[in-house]
C-alpha cells in the first residue's frame, strides 16, 4: 500500500527569518497524532523551539485531534520532544547562544518507513527592509516567468 505524500510547511519561516542551518529530527508523538499527520492535519505557523533540561522541544505546534479518536485523544498544542543526536543538540545549543539566533520549524514530512520528521533551521529574524527586498525579488521572478511563458 503507498502512502500519500505529507509535506507540511511553514510558510512564514523563509519570510521572516534568514535560515542559517537545517536538522532533520524525529518527533515523540502518540498513536492518534500520527494519525492526523498522515492524514495532513497539522500545522507549523506560529511554533518555535526551546531547549529545557538539555533536549530539544517544539512548542505550539498543531495537530489536530484524531476524528475516529476516543477518550485517550491527544491535546492539540501540547509540547512535544524532539530526537537529534548529542552532537546535533549541542551544536544548536551553541549557534542559538549567539544574540539574535533561534530555532524554528521549517517543514513536517513522513519518512520512507512512515516516520514522521521535522525539519528545524537555526534562523536570524529578518529586518523590514529585508522582507520588502523579499517580497520585490519574488515579484520580479513571477513577472519574469509570465513573460516567458507567452
Amino acid at each position: 500500500m503507498k502512502q500519500a505524500t505529507i509535506n507540511i510547511r511553514n510558510k512564514r519561516a523563509t519570510f521572516d527569518y534568514e535560515l542559517v542551518e537545517t536538522f532533520t529530527a524525529g518527533i515523540v508523538l502518540t498513536g492518534t497524532e500520527i494519525k492526523s499527520i498522515r492524514l495532513g492535519k497539522a500545522g507549523l505557523t506560529d511554533t518555535y523551539c526551546l531547549f529545557e533540561r538539555g533536549e530539544l522541544w517544539v512548542r505550539n505546534m498543531h495537530i489536530a485531534e484524531y476524528f475516529y479518536g476516543t477518550y485517550n485523544n491527544h491535546s492539540a498544542r501540547r509540547d512535544r520532544k524532539l530526537l537529534l543526536n548529542r552532537n546535533e543538540l549541542r551544536k544548536l545549543s551553541r549557534l542559538t547562544k549567539e544574540t539574535g539566533f533561534t530555532i524554528i520549524p521549517v517543514r513536517l514530512f513522513l519518512s520512507e518507513r512512515g516516520l514522521a520528521k521535522l525539519t528545524v533551521a537555526v534562523a536570524k529574524g529578518k529586518k523590514q527592509y529585508d522582507k520588502r527586498q523579499s517580497l520585490r525579488a519574488k515579484e520580479d521572478k513571477r513577472s519574469i516567468d509570465r513573460m516567458f511563458k507567452k
